[in-house]
């Protein structure tokens, strides 16, 4: 860590000796879930690059959610807002609360990273540390960006899908409330409530959410349901000592128990998932302001366990946890009006254990690992002329294990015709070292090799009839080197399916070599006053490049999806949305053999405003019910009603 640090400091001190002084030059905030990062303005991106930054002057693919956005979806989960944004799909082993998987353009879940005010949530004990989105519900989240294609300069080496970046809210009135309460189908209840203010020294905010339902049954044939409980908490605090300093704690926290079934058949196990997230950090600003820092420390904690009722002389069928401690400093130089140099440094420390408790071992010991990655970053934005933005960055990283690494990433946007015309591209690496899981549990293997990336695209954004209408496309591709892949001990003798005299299910291997290459379309038009029109559409050839199932789509990947959304706000304050979602046919395994069918869901929405208080709204889920999978035998919502209110005070 000190050699980080110091690395960074050396290049903020050349990078302040060597610019020259402009009177009243400001740098950006250096927080993506402080103030700036919390705004509510779809037109200003912070992710990208780690500031406050004009959509038309990012390189990357991103689209924005603000909270009106997210209120008018009516989603519970996160999982269900993000599929309705371009490039986005999910599988889910049946209802709420179990394994969710998020993939970015037909990367690997574990390839996209996710963030809750600004901490990474990537869990070192998942099978391959990638982060379970099956717990993460709407609550208290004011902001989402979702960030494609390659970011590993600001985000690390596994950022390689993208970045979701999910804000709390953080308040802008002297005293807020927030109330809502919803329920229908399957017995489902939903609350969430919130409270806060801001005055000129202190910003507040706490919130709370407790979400139950009968569910369904996760087998697909099954006739019991399977239930979900989910209580959560979230809350900040930013205390501001003067107008150069200020400080801020952030955190969430979620408990739930899930029931789960077997991939054939109906089961009473259950699992419980506790997940806390902590942010401390120290604002300061130099040089009046043209020198903005950030001093931080995130923690991560996760706790899983499975219950079995059914086997009581042992229920404990599996026993996980993993923790992630980060220290880091992020500095933004304004070096004038055009050129913008964001640079940091962060000591990162992983550590997980894992067991699975069987009826002849009831109490085996702990399977752990621990990891350190040390990584210093600098990234230039610079306008070089009129509407011409290039960013170009380097991170260098070195991992315990696996040695130093640098990784290089570059884009361009370029704004024209008074900004109605915006033609980006990007490119970036990434690198990812074998996870904790994958090496350490009893499915691990500690010869595996680092997985390696390269990643590009280009599109066009079109604004039409003085911002009535807008289009874009974007080609993109990525290429995989050294993929890992969970290998099974089946078939021919394999030395690594046995350890110590036992044999295994299976092992993790660097197996495959990938590839990916596609197009997305968005676009939206506002014809007339109160009717909106918005779509999006995603072709993805994702497929393995190596070995015999080499040109096989790769698993669980739709090469078509789309969605479509059309909403009237009429003239009493009534707002309508009829929404389909497409998801083309996908394989459940590596030689294509077992097909997943397509589908296309609809659903219904209503809201009604009654005054500047209140809101009631409503809306029916697979309006068609349709019978559909994400996973091969794993069941999926029919067609269910709810009815809620909304308060703000």
């Amino acid at each position: 860590m000190i050699r980080a640090l110091l690395s960074s400091t050396a290049l903020a001190t050349v990078l302040v000796a060597g610019s020259a002084m402009a009177e009243d030059q400001k740098a950006p905030e250096a927080d993506v879930a402080g103030n700036a990062g919390a705004n509510g303005v779809a037109e200003l991106v912070v992710t990208a690059t780690r500031t406050a930054t004009p959509i038309e002057k990012i390189g990357a693919s991103v689209t924005v959610l603000t909270q009106g956005a997210i209120e008018a979806s009516q989603a519970i989960s996160v999982t269900e807002l993000l599929a309705q944004q371009p490039g986005v799909s999910f599988t889910r082993n049946g209802g709420p609360g179990t394994t969710t998987s998020l993939n970015i353009r037909g990367a690997e879940s574990q390839h996209t990273v996710v963030l809750i005010d600004g901490v990474k949530l990537n869990d070192p004990s998942s099978t391959q540390g990638g982060f379970n989105s099956g717990n993460l519900l709407v609550g208290d989240i004011s902001r989402v960006e979702v960030l494609r294609g390659a970011q590993s300069t600001l985000w690390g080496s596994q950022a390689i899908g993208g970045v979701v970046n999910i804000v709390t809210a953080d308040p802008t009135q002297p005293f807020q409330t927030s109330v809502d309460v919803e329920g229908g189908a399957r017995q489902t209840g939903y609350l969430r409530a919130g409270v806060g203010g801001a005055s000129d020294k202190v910003v507040w905010r706490l919130a709370g959410g407790y979400y139950s339902t009968d569910g369904f049954s996760s087998w697909k044939a099954g006739k019991e349901t399977d239930g979900y409980l989910n209580k959560g908490l979230s809350g900040r605090l930013r205390y501001r000592f003067s107008d150069a300093v200020s400080a801020e704690v952030r955190s969430v926290y979620s408990k739930g128990k899930n029931d789960f079934d077997a991939f054939n058949g109906d089961s009473t196990e259950y699992g419980r998932t506790e997940e806390l997230v902590v942010y401390t950090g120290l604002n300061f600003a130099l040089l009046d302001g043209r020198w903005n820092n950030r001093l931080g420390y995130a923690y991560t904690d996760t706790d899983r366990e499975n219950i079995n009722p059914a086997r009581p002389a042992v229920p404990l069928t599996f026993d996980a946890a993993g923790k992630n401690k980060r220290v880091e400093y992020q500095g933004v130089f304004a070096f004038s009006d055009a050129v913008i140099a964001t640079f940091g440094a962060e000591h990162e420390k992983s550590r997980m254990r894992t067991r699975s408790p069987t009826a002849s071992a009831a109490n085996p010991p702990f399977r752990t690992g621990r990891v350190g990655v040390d990584s210093v970053y600098g990234q230039v934005q610079a306008e070089v002329v009129q509407g011409l933005t290039l960013t170009a960055g380097v991170r260098y990283e070195d991992h315990d294990t696996y040695g130093s690494h640098t990784l290089g990433q570059a884009s361009a946007a370029w704004a024209l015709n008074q900004g109605n015309t915006v033609l980006r591209a990007s490119f970036g690496q990434g690198f990812r070292a074998p996870g904790l899981y994958e090496l350490y549990s009893e499915y691990g293997n500690l010869t595996l090799s680092p997985e390696e990336f390269d990643s590009w695209d280009a599109g066009i954004e079109q604004r039409f009839f003085g911002g009535k209408a807008r289009a874009s496309a974007t080609w993109f591709q990525r290429e995989a080197d050294n993929e890992i892949r969970f290998f099974s001990c089946t078939g021919a003798p394999d030395p690594l399916c046995s350890v110590n005299g036992v044999t295994r299910f299976g092992y993790y291997n660097n197996v495959q070599k990938t590839k990916a290459q596609g197009v997305d379309l968005i676009g939206e038009v506002k014809p007339v006053d109160g009717l909106t029109v918005t779509a999006n559409y995603t072709y993805t050839d994702a497929e393995s490049n190596s070995g015999t199932t080499k040109g096989k789509q790769l698993t669980r990947r739709p090469k078509n999806m789309g969605n479509l959304s059309v909403g009237y706000r009429w003239p009493v304050g009534l707002t309508t949305t009829v929404a389909a979602r497409y998801v083309g046919k996908t394989f459940n395994n590596d030689t294509n053999t077992q097909v997943v069918k397509g589908y296309t869901l609809v659903d219904l929405r209503a809201a009604y405003t009654i005054n500047e208080t209140y809101e009631v709204f409503g809306r029916v889920e697979n309006a068609f019910d349709k019978d559909y999978q994400t996973i091969l035998n794993y069941g999926t919502p029919g067609r269910g009603a709810f009815v809620g209110l909304r308060a703000r005070f």
